[in-house]
């Protein structure tokens, strides 16, 4: 089924010295519930299905969340292709991050995963199985709003079974020129972004936000994708973008953003590249505690920053966030066994 979207355009900002107020609004020590973090797992409490358009190929594709039982994780299913198996939805899996992230295993795959896994994240569904006909996620209103109205229209219910984290340790850092991602130890998860491009539509921008109280639904899921008009010849001749319009990407010309309502947030370009961090970190398998930055770091340095965290068994450690006995979490198994 298709769905359409009403809601607030509230938020407000925090730029400049937000990126350095983030830490102190940590308080170490104090309880998770005090800063909004579940400490039971969640699920689905039914199915929900939405069918639009995949940005890059073009295609329809209809997609399926599923209820998952406890310790499961986030899989996909490709139902288009007899006998494929799920794909586990974790850095493990990651088989290309060229303008999106890719999750595949063998010869079957899904891609554009990252607004779906914000979604998710933000959620804060722990056990879900997707069911798609195709391999991309559609990109609904290129924002992360459209899946959180679907995981709320099929409701969200706590399952008998302790949240896992991955609490980061000491800080972790990768690098590919001017760009870095980095993850520091911290008592919630909280991210901070900074972009600078040449167009002064986008120019610089920073944000930060500690991901607690609802805080991906009010400032940070409706930020959309964007792409620049200039850039979008040599995307087509190499097959990207082909369902990409103005009704799902924020498209820029020079000093101008053609969509005909503006923006959504005056800085909604940092916002998706944090909406878009969140998908790819949610695919460490768990959810994080740390404070990730940002400097217009990628997919793919996303990816490799969680491949440089979990290579190093002593910047991480796997913890129930409410501190009861431990229980069965397969999808994160192969991390433990790779760190030890």
């Amino acid at each position: 089924m298709g769905i359409s979207i009403i809601a607030d355009k509230g938020g407000a900002e925090m730029r400049g010295n937000g990126l350095r107020k983030i830490a102190s609004d940590i308080v170490v020590g104090r309880p998770l519930e005090e800063h909004g973090i579940s400490t039971r797992q969640k699920t689905l409490k039914s199915s929900i299905q939405c069918t639009g358009t995949a940005l890059h190929s073009g295609a329809k594709v209809t997609m399926t969340l599923r209820p998952a039982e406890p310790g499961c994780g986030i899989a996909f299913r490709r139902i288009d292709m007899a006998g494929s198996a799920p794909i586990p939805a974790d850095w493990q899996h990651v088989t290309e991050t060229r303008l999106c992230t890719t999750v595949g295993s063998g010869s079957t795959a899904v891609a554009t995963v990252e607004h779906l896994m914000a979604a998710l994240a933000g959620c804060e569904i722990d056990n879900a199985i997707i069911e798609i006909n195709g391999g991309e996620v559609p990109v609904m209103d290129g924002s992360a709003e459209p899946f959180v109205f679907l995981i709320e229209c099929a409701g969200v219910m706590d399952q008998n079974a302790p949240r896992r984290a991955i609490r980061v340790l000491k800080p972790v850092t990768v690098r590919d020129g001017t760009r870095t991602a980095s993850l520091s130890p911290a008592d919630s998860f909280c991210v901070s972004f900074a972009i600078e491009f040449d167009s002064p539509a986008v120019a610089r921008q920073e944000c930060a936000f500690r991901l607690v109280n609802g805080t991906f639904k009010s400032e940070i899921c409706r930020a959309r994708t964007f792409g620049f008009l200039d850039e979008l010849d040599e995307m087509l001749a190499a097959g990207l973008a082909r369902g990409g319009s103005l009704d799902n990407a924020v498209v820029v010309s020079g000093d101008r953003i053609l969509n005909e309502g503006g923006l959504r947030y005056t800085d909604e370009f940092v916002r998706h590249k944090v909406l878009d961090s969140i998908g790819d970190l949610y695919l460490a398998g768990a959810p994080i505690i740390g404070h990730f930055h940002g400097h217009q770091s990628g997919h793919a340095l996303n990816n490799r920053l969680l491949r440089t965290l979990f290579a190093d068994a002593s910047a991480w450690c796997l913890v129930d966030l409410d501190d009861g006995a431990a229980t069965d979490a397969p999808h994160l198994a192969a991390v433990q066994a790779a760190s030890a």
